[in-house]
Parts: structure tokens; C-alpha cells; sequence
């Protein structure tokens, strides 16, 4: 009997991963599988126990997100991971959820609502979350939205669930088997310049805030980039977040 084509391509996608030895390049082969369920956009990202924003436990752990600019940044800007309803629906189970059984449950509030009014606007219109809890406490979540409002069906979130723990799985791998861990060496005042752009200030307003010109501010908002292996200021942020230089 020949196999789906989608499960063939579930198949390959978890043959190519073997040979796969940068956590960017298995996330690059994550998101060419999910263009299969036309998503466009991924985001994959750890949570110390407890804790509501995105903030892993450990120094080692990843964060990767090809969300729209856009909304990353607004996302920053109002604190939305705070009132985020997909991280408060992961906490309470280990199966995969549409955004939209979160948006119509009764316990979400209007607050928690507006995130996802919001989030469809830049184009991640429906979407569904993978929540990973693991050993210790440790717990990761991955999402996967989509720009059309057509609900995703069981086998997707089937597949998708797969290819999400299995990616999982390989990052932790990379995690546990790498060399004395990365340390990020970032100055006061970059840390400063960092901070601040987590909370939405531009290059101005920051230089407003710290005494120093725009220009100094960008010098080393463009060093952070460096270190951090990033070519975007917001990834900059969340990264910086998500590796506890910064606080949320």
C-alpha cells in the first residue's frame, strides 16, 4: 500500500535530520515540513517551571521563531507574554491545541483574547501548539500558524506533533552532547541597550533614557546582534531574554 504523500514527507524530513549537526539547519528543515500544512511560521521556545514568559531554566537552551518582525515586535513592546493564552492552555496538558479551541474556551479572558485578535492581524490568523515538558521540570513549547483561518485537521496536528517532538528530541541532543557552554559576554551598557529595545524603545528613546546618542545606541545594539548570532535587534531581545542576560 503506498504511503501519503505526506507521510512520505514526514518520513524524510525525520531521515534528513540524522545528518543535521546545527540546531539552525534542523530548524530550517522544520520549517520546509511544515510548509506542507502551509506554515509559513514557526516559533519554538523553553520555560523555567513556574514561570509565565519564555525564559528556559538553563543557559543552553534554544529559542527559534521565524514570526513576522512585526509582530515579534509588538509582542515585545506590550508585554503580551504575560497574558499569552497558548503558554497558560500548554501548562495545563501535553497534547496538541488548536489556537482556536483557546480563543472559544470559556476560561480565557478578553485580555488573553486580544493576543490572538492581534497576532491574526500580522497574518498568524490560526495556529497549533506543541507543549514538550521533559525531565526536571524542563518545559519547551512549539507553535505552528498559518495566515488563512481554515482549521487544521486531526492528522496535521498528527504530524506536526511528530516532527515537533523529533526536532525536540535532536536539540537536546545538540544541547547535551556540545562543548563547554557558550558565554555571551555582553558589557553593561549593551546589556542596557539590549534591555530596553525588549521593552519596544527605539534607538532614540533609548539614547534619551541612557544619556548617549542614537548612534552610540545602534554601535551597540550591532555589537549584541554580533554576539548573539542574530541579524535582527528584536531576535536580539528574545534571545537575550530567553538566555536570562536580560530580565524580563
Amino acid at each position: 500500500m503506498e504511503l501519503p504523500r505526506i507521510a512520505v514527507e514526514l518520513c524524510r524530513f525525520l531521515d534528513k535530520t540524522d545528518d543535521i549537526a546545527q540546531s539552525e539547519q534542523l530548524f530550517d528543515l522544520l520549517c520546509a515540513f511544515a510548509l506542507n500544512f502551509d506554515c509559513p511560521w514557526i516559533a519554538y521556545g523553553p520555560l523555567a517551571p513556574n514561570q509565565k514568559d519564555l525564559k528556559p531554566p538553563r543557559q543552553d537552551s534554544a529559542v527559534m521563531l521565524n514570526y513576522p518582525d512585526e509582530w515579534q515586535e509588538r509582542y515585545l513592546k506590550m508585554g503580551y507574554d504575560r497574558i499569552d493564552p497558548i503558554i497558560k492552555k500548554s501548562r495545563q496538558g501535553v497534547a496538541a491545541f488548536r489556537w482556536s479551541e483557546v480563543y472559544t474556551d470559556a476560561s480565557t479572558t478578553e485580555n488573553e483574547r486580544r493576543v490572538l485578535d492581534e497576532a491574526a492581524t500580522f497574518g498568524l490568523r490560526s495556529g497549533v501548539t506543541v507543549p514538550l515538558h521533559g525531565p526536571a521540570g524542563s518545559f519547551t513549547i512549539m507553535s505552528f500558524a498559518q495566515p488563512s483561518d481554515r482549521e487544521f485537521q486531526e492528522r496535521t496536528i498528527t504530524y506536526l506533533e511528530i516532527a515537533a517532538l523529533h526536532f525536540h528530541l535532536r536539540i537536546a541532543k545538540f544541547v547535551n552532547s556540545s562543548a563547554p557552554k557558550q558565554v555571551y559576554n555582553l558589557s553593561l551598557r549593551e546589556k542596557e541597550c539590549i534591555f530596553w529595545t525588549s521593552r519596544g524603545k527605539s534607538s532614540w528613546e533609548i539614547g534619551i533614557i541612557l544619556g548617549i546618542t542614537g548612534n552610540t545606541v545602534n554601535f551597540h545594539l550591532k555589537n549584541v546582534m554580533r554576539k548573539l548570532g542574530t541579524t535582527s535587534r528584536t531576535v536580539a531581545a528574545i534571545k537575550a531574554l530567553s538566555l536570562g542576560i536580560i530580565e524580563a
